[in-house]
């Protein structure tokens, strides 16, 4: 079981307003609150990734906008992580705070499917990691050329036949995550 952790991308208030609904918010959040619960319990850990976006003067740090949903549960012993780009190891500590951990396999949730989580899993991919990509725990809104469900079934099409590198790359639902944990 070592070398996993649980990775939740921009849960963040700024992102799930009245203005940018997001599909599924409750289901994807109880999604992700579970598997923090399991991770935690079997001392994996929870990096928690929050878009600082002090620079555009959106998300600005220590903002409402830029704080968590309410209803995502963190702890204390959580690795927040700051981003700056759709991409979450551009010019962050992430990389190097996985190598402290001895992470080599994320398993990756949150928000926006089409931009950050998209991003970020190109990006960890060419990086060698081994991927779980939770199915139905990532989210986005409605765009001009397909509605959120769409996209987000797009998107796990495209990553489920992704050329891999070193690393492997898998789309799972909750469920079947669940069940492979049960087993632990």
């Amino acid at each position: 079981m070592n070398g996993k952790a649980l990775l939740i991308i921009d849960m963040q208030k700024g992102s799930f307003t009245s203005k940018t609904p997001r599909f599924d918010t409750e289901g994807v959040v109880n999604r992700i609150n579970k598997l923090g619960s399991i991770f935690r319990e079997l001392q994996l850990p929870v990096i928690v990734v929050q878009h600082d976006g002090t620079k555009s003067r959106e998300f600005v740090k220590n903002t409402e906008e830029w704080e968590l949903l309410d209803e995502l549960e963190v702890e204390q012993e959580d690795v927040f992580i700051d981003k700056y780009a759709n991409d979450i190891f551009y010019k962050t500590e992430l990389k190097s705070r996985l190598s402290e951990l001895a992470i080599d396999h994320l398993y990756i949730t949150g928000c926006a499917t089409d931009f950050c989580v998209e991003s970020t899993i190109q990006s960890a991919l060419t990086k060698d990691y081994n991927i779980t990509v939770v199915a139905n725990g990532h989210t986005t809104g409605e765009r001009p050329h397909l509605n959120a469900e769409k996209v987000i079934e797009h998107y796990n099409w495209v990553w489920q036949n992704m050329i891999p590198t070193k690393g492997n790359i898998e789309v799972k639902t909750f469920d079947h995550i669940l069940e492979e944990f049960s087993m632990v």
